[in-house]
């Protein structure tokens, strides 16, 4: 495995969020200009010498031993999705002087499954969480994709820039974080693609929380959940989701969404799902938020 400067950034920011108390650390009596540990101190930890682990932070063309990576992650504390995101970005260094990825299609059996799901919605997501296919019930419940530009059909730049998302979530902002988090481990393994680059660039033009988040490095590798939303036409509901990825095609999921059984978001899931893809309600709400400005200061200040 060889070395990257995202390698190393992310090292640096995993540093930084530890305190010595954290780590188990004598602080000692000298002031610390920098939030979190010393390099010295998390070499320390990592049984590493300290240039050894600065070369690591400066992103410098090294080859470090997966039992170093180990050290390194137990001293920096990482949890396992960390730990699998800071492999990802040594493996796929490289990965600049590859071909791109050639574009996606749904596979046919997650295809299959969106039928076999039954009255529930469901979405297929790529890379970058690009919406390659969906269901009418998800399409009803979050947006329209199909009918959108190939280039806005990404389920996270429709949740940072839409006014309609904004709307829909009643935790919009802890949604959009989330987001966020689930978009950096994406680009950890696929580093190459440029237009995960263009995405990541749009969406740090257009709002300044994204670029807060994005800078904090943070991670999100739960893929399950719960969601309040407060749809137009049917209200309000809570509805739990779950990615499902096949072993052999990460880079491909099945989100579905279910509400509990019996419960009111079922019986307003249901009544949402009697209305056509055409419906009048739905069509106006989408029309009236078009008009809304897309970056709203309230929102990011």
């Amino acid at each position: 495995m060889g070395q990257s400067a995202e390698f190393g950034r992310f090292l640096k920011a995993m540093r930084s969020r530890l305190t010595p108390e954290q780590a188990g650390v004598t602080a000692g009596t000298t002031g610390r200009r920098v939030p979190g540990l010393r390099r010295e101190e998390i070499a320390l930890l990592a049984g590493v010498s300290t240039d050894y682990y600065t070369r690591l932070e400066q992103g410098r063309n090294i080859h470090p031993s997966r039992s170093v990576l180990d050290s390194v992650a137990r001293a920096l504390r990482l949890d396992e999705g960390e730990r699998a995101h800071m492999i990802d970005l040594l493996e796929h260094c490289a990965s600049s002087q590859r071909a791109p990825a050639p574009p996606q299609n749904a596979r046919p059996a997650l295809r299959q499954l969106l039928d076999a799901v039954g009255n529930v919605p469901a979405l297929v997501l790529g890379r970058r969480t690009d919406v390659l296919a969906g269901n009418r019930l998800a399409y009803l419940l979050l947006a329209d994709f199909p009918s959108m530009p190939a280039h806005e059909r990404n389920l996270t730049r429709w949740i940072l820039l839409d006014p309609q998302a904004r709307e829909l979530f009643t935790d919009w902002e802890s949604v959009a974080a989330e987001a966020t988090g689930a978009l950096r481990v994406d680009i950890g393994r696929n580093p190459s693609d440029p237009q995960v680059n263009e995405l990541v660039g749009e969406l740090a033009v257009h709002s300044e929380l994204f670029r807060q988040w994005w800078a904090s490095r943070r991670l999100v590798t739960e893929y399950a959940g719960v969601l309040r939303m407060h749809h137009p036409v049917v209200g309000d509901l809570e509805l739990s989701f779950e990615d499902l990825a096949p072993r052999h095609d990460p880079d491909q999921t099945l989100r579905v969404f279910s509400a509990k059984p019996g419960s009111a978001s079922a019986d307003s899931l249901a009544l949402l799902g009697s209305f056509g893809a055409d419906s009048s309600a739905v069509r106006e709400h989408r029309r009236r938020d078009a008009r809304t400005p897309v970056d709203s200061p309230s929102v990011d200040e």
